[in-house]
């Protein structure tokens, strides 16, 4: 369900500039289409607003932004997220919606596990000294991944649809507490550079990014039409992977 225009513009008298220029790109309407979901469109651009943040800094030369405040960064935003789905669970959407949300959720976590796995996660092994910790953290992953994969080959209303996304939900939250309260800590008194290590993961970060993109701009040209040369409906979150 796309916002109104009125409620896209009550929600811009909320934002700065920086979400105004967002608002205004020539992306916008491809954001609207995939990502947004009525239910809380103000609290979507906010997120939109954190994104846009991290991609001028990463694609302007600026290494302001360390790993660590790159990983808090995420995490707010896919909290956010998670309280959305709660909100259309709870009967404020419908299965279009959720549909939209979950997907953006999934992509969002893929991109945000796979930067620190690849590089994150063996500078700060290197760094700590911290195994054991290390290893949760990649059990943790693991344990995300199959649950979003399984979402990824469900639709809304299917047997532990919303179970799902809760539980993943509650994970994600463990796990961020645990990087914040126990990895992250270490990581600042080891002496690693965070600075250059993020600047290393926005790149990367962005690389996956337009990759995503990219895929599902090919997904919805490619399912446009159903067989029956109707319209697709409440297409749920990519399968396949």
């Amino acid at each position: 369900m796309l916002p109104t225009i009125a409620t896209v513009f009550k929600a811009v008298g909320r934002l700065s500039s920086r979400g105004i220029e967002w608002l205004a790109s020539c992306e916008t309407q491809r954001c609207i289409r995939r990502s947004w979901c009525g239910a809380d469109i103000t609290a979507h651009l906010e997120i939109q607003e954190i994104d846009m943040a991290t991609r001028s800094k990463g694609r302007h030369g600026s290494a302001g932004k360390d790993a660590i405040a790159l990983l808090e960064s995420d995490h707010t935003a896919v909290q956010r997220l998670f309280k959305q789905f709660e909100k259309l669970k709870d009967g404020e959407g419908n299965d279009e919606e959720k549909a939209e949300l979950v997907r953006h959720i999934c992509d969002e976590l893929k991109v945000h596990t796979q930067i620190e796995e690849e590089i994150f996660y063996p500078a700060v092994r290197d760094a700590i000294d911290d195994d054991a910790l290390m290893d949760e953290a990649e059990v943790e992953h693991a344990g995300a991944k199959e649950t979003i994969s399984h979402l990824e080959s469900m639709h809304p209303g299917d047997e532990l649809y919303d179970a799902k996304v809760t539980v993943l939900g509650e994970y994600v939250n463990h796990h961020i507490k645990e990087e914040e309260g126990r990895m992250f800590p270490e990581v600042r008194k080891s002496g690693l550079d965070t600075k250059a290590l993020g600047t290393q993961m926005m790149e990367r970060k962005h690389e996956l990014q337009d990759q995503t993109e990219r895929e599902s701009d090919a997904e919805e040209g490619a399912g446009a039409l159903q067989p029956d040369g109707q319209p697709e409906r409440g297409r749920p979150a990519r399968a396949g992977h």
